[in-house]
């Protein structure tokens, strides 16, 4: 129904309830529901035409490790905790408040204004457009929404996307594609479709969260589009479904990123050895010497003594004449699997398996799964055709029961028994661009371009499902390239096939801090660019020299000369790459703890440093810096030839030097040394941390761990750190076999007491810590908590091994 005049809106008193309430058009079916599901989330569905087009939700996961592949019910409200709220009707307005909200609605055309509480102070955040901000009728069937624009805002997130970190002026598609080789600084689309930004006025520091929960292709305007007869706005536009919007308060970026994060559900806890150093190249699987290229790599492993935890599975072990095959072992380069992988493991080296969701026509089983109608359909019933891997084929059709559990059994079969660890869930973008293509829809037929992305979801699902019932007492592993809101909950992800180039070294990390911002932290980059050239040795080493502080870690490569990134492609940078990667495993304690708290807390392993730092305006602003957890800022060199790094240090804090403790006060710039031939890349942390620390030797096929702390004392007052410890690979911990070593500081202006404790259910046992104090801190030392057994020096730091009570 087209609309002369925007419609008036009025509370059905009839149909609300206390935490839901119904607003009904005068002219037209329009109805706006809008829900309290938390002090801080406020829900607002406008439906034009009255109707709910997609009745379920895939996302919307409050707390929760999993959702029903068949998802949720769009009007569940279990796991909110629906709190009272205010109520006022006024002059034509209808405002709501919580705690941390405030909605008001101008019921003459649903015009809505978001204000956000910080502190005691009420500021606005984000309203709609004057004119025309929803689709009542006034252009096609997809879903509008128009929001007025402040040259003031500053818009992060939105996933993973190229170019600068605030989206403000830019347009960005969110349709899930494959575009290797991309240009980090602007190709779009990506790979991952995440509705979900933060948006922050500069003139008040006010930040509020907008999630757009829909799997339909989508556009985000924030800026770039102009039009004289509706003043500044920015835009979202979704090809399908519903326009189901939930705006998230709270007193700053953590707070709403944490709050986005638990809404779309409980990012997974992986083993500890998922965030070792994880090998990689496509090259060697598509050599027809397979199996011995595989084995060289361990070789090269040993000769150089490179710790390393896994190894990417590229697709080429599923290889005939050069196209992939999934679940399809290529007998001819790997005739036994099982002592193949045996081979790995025998070297404390798990692989992971590369799987792909799409069957080529010619596929061994490719009649099975059609005649079995697990594929995508045309309208005929026949397989939709697709470009896929040099061929053509077709998808499997994850919302078919029957494919989920033709899946599993494939993965478990083809994988797991032979002994891989786990799986690598790639091409996974479902690039169906037919109207024509047919999804089962969990019983309910539809289009397949309405819902690609969850495609994606339920894939990993699947293959998560089939390593939890395989090896039920172990906590899975994955990887996927694409995703959707709600992947944290399965995966670990990275950003796709990147370009080699200076260029991609800096605007990935950008990237990477984007799609942290929105719910997925635990990524990484291919480490030394995987498509083009061959990284020259100064740009590898600096990519390692970041690549090592990233929870995803591994060196990848399918360059164009067919010369593979490694640690040893270069023999002058080698010994550098060697210690880099053992500085990783000596940080791994602090990353694992990191990881458990993205898990428990839902706080990003890797975050801008306006995460922390809001007050500080600097932070706000473009730049190369990373934090990892709330402790260590990552100043990393992404410029040829340059052997120093300019960084802002946030206000708020005092910051030391990782390898001397120097300390600077926060709120300044600083230079720091960079020399390319240093295993010592530019690192800080924040003063009154300790930061836990594996202080045994690395080595490879051994993983001895010894665990120490590196104390970064404040200048006065107290704090504390914590370290999770587990077996690090089972799912005892979460029947309470897990604790916690807990170093506590208490400084004074002559004195500095450090006492260490063991917490938990399960609390670590009570072998020797190391602690790392700064020689130069010159205040007098007391430990409590433990006794000193030794005391030593090295390069700067008092050593003292003790042993706790």
């Amino acid at each position: 129904m087209r609309l002369d005049r925007p419609p008036r809106f009025s509370r059905d008193a009839a149909r609300s309830s206390a935490h839901h309430h119904v607003l009904r058009a005068d002219i037209g079916p329009a109805e706006a529901h809008v829900w309290v599901l938390e002090e801080d989330i406020v829900r607002l569905m406008v439906l034009p035409d009255g109707l709910v087009h997609e009745p379920r939700t895939w996302a919307i996961a409050p707390g929760l490790a999993e959702l029903p592949p068949e998802g949720r019910d769009r009007q569940d409200l279990s796991g909110f905790s629906l709190p009272a709220h205010t109520l006022i009707a006024r002059d034509g307005e209808l405002c709501i408040r919580t705690r941390d909200l405030e909605l008001t609605i101008t019921l003459d055309g649903l015009r809505c204004r978001w204000l956000v509480r910080q502190g005691t102070d009420w500021l606005p955040a984000a309203e709609d457009r004057a004119t025309q901000a929803w689709n009542f009728g006034w252009w096609d069937e997809r879903v509008y929404h128009y929001l007025a624009r402040h040259r003031d805002e500053q818009y992060f997130g939105l996933g993973e996307r190229a170019g600068s970190a605030d989206r403000h002026g830019q347009r960005y598609r969110m349709c899930n594609l494959d575009p290797m080789g991309y240009d980090a600084r602007s190709t779009d689309p990506l790979y991952k479709h995440i509705p979900f930004y933060l948006s922050r006025r500069r003139s008040s520091g006010a930040c509020i969260g907008l999630f757009y929960d829909t799997l339909a292709e989508c556009t985000f305007d924030m800026g770039r589009e102009m039009d004289n007869y509706h003043g500044h706005y920015r835009h979202f536009v979704a090809e399908h479904g519903d326009l189901d919007l939930y705006m998230i308060g709270g007193q700053g970026p953590a707070d709403i990123t944490a709050r986005y994060t638990w809404l779309t559900g409980r990012p997974a806890f992986m083993p500890k050895w998922s965030i070792g150093y994880s090998g990689s190249t496509m090259s060697y699987t598509d050599a027809p010497d397979a199996q011995a290229r595989m084995q060289e790599f361990l070789d090269r492993c040993a000769e150089h003594d490179i710790p390393c935890d896994s190894f990417h599975l590229s697709s080429g072990y599923t290889s005939i004449d050069g196209k992939r095959y999934v679940f399809h072992w290529n007998r001819e380069k790997f005739p036994d699997p099982a002592a193949f992988v045996r081979s790995y493991l025998d070297q404390g080296v798990r692989l992971c398996a590369n799987i792909k969701p799409a069957l080529l026509h010619d596929h061994p089983r490719f009649a099975e799964a059609a005649a079995a109608g697990l594929l995508v359909q045309d309208a005929d019933g026949q397989p939709t055709a697709v470009q896929f891997w040099d061929d053509t084929g077709a998808y499997l059709d994850f919302t078919n029961p029957a494919t989920l559990d033709w899946w599993k059994a494939r993965v478990t079969e083809a994988l797991l028994e032979p002994g891989i660890a786990s799986t690598w869930n790639d091409n996974n973008e479902y690039e169906i661009w037919s109207p024509q293509s047919r999804i089962h829809g969990f019983g309910q037929s539809r289009p397949a371009i309405e819902l690609r992305p969850l495609q994606t979801l339920l894939m990993m699902q699947a293959s998560q499902q089939a390593q939890q019932a395989h090896a039920p007492d172990e906590r899975p592993w994955l990887i996927s390239r694409s995703g959707a809101p709600g992947m944290q909950r399965h995966v670990q992800t990275w950003s796709g096939d990147n370009y080699t180039s200076w260029d991609t070294l800096r605007w990935n990390i950008r990237m990477g801090l984007g799609l942290a911002v929105s719910g997925v932290s635990n990524t990484g980059h291919d480490i030394g660019g995987f498509s083009g050239p061959a990284p020259e040795p100064e740009l590898l080493l600096r990519w390692v020299q970041h690549g090592i502080f990233l929870p995803r870690f591994s060196i990848h490569s399918w360059n164009d000369d067919r010369t593979v990134n490694e640690p040893w492609m270069y023999p002058q940078i080698t010994p550098m790459i060697r210690a880099l990667i053992a500085l990783r495993v000596r940080l791994t304690p602090y990353l694992y703890q990191l990881l458990w708290r993205s898990h428990s807390a839902y706080a990003p392993i890797i975050r801008p440093t306006f995460h922390d730092f809001p007050a500080d305006a600097q932070c706000w602003e473009e730049n190369d810096d990373m934090l990892l957890g709330a402790d260590l800022l990552v100043p990393s060199v992404v410029e040829p030839g340059a052997t120093t790094r300019r960084v802002w240090l946030p206000a708020g804090a005092d910051w030391c030097d990782f390898w001397s403790g120097q300390r600077h006060a926060g709120g300044q710039w600083i230079t720091l040394d960079a020399p390319l031939m240093s295993d010592r890349p530019p690192l800080l942390a924040r003063a009154g941390s300790a930061i836990p620390l594996n202080v045994a030797q690395a080595h490879f096929a051994r993983q001895d761990d010894a665990r120490g702390f590196q104390v970064f004392p404040p200048a006065h007052g107290e704090a504390v750190s914590e370290c999770f410890e587990d077996d690090g690979h089972s799912t005892a911990w979460s029947r309470g076999a897990h604790g916690f070593w807990r170093l506590g500081q208490e400084a004074t202006a002559d004195a500095l007491r450090l006492t260490v404790g063991r917490v938990g259910p399960t609390p670590p046992a009570a072998t020797p810590l190391q602690l790392r104090v700064p020689q130069a801190d010159g205040r007098t030392l007391a430990i409590t908590g433990a006794r000193v057994l030794d005391e030593a020096t090295d390069g700067g730091w008092r050593v003292l091994t003790v042993q706790p009570d």
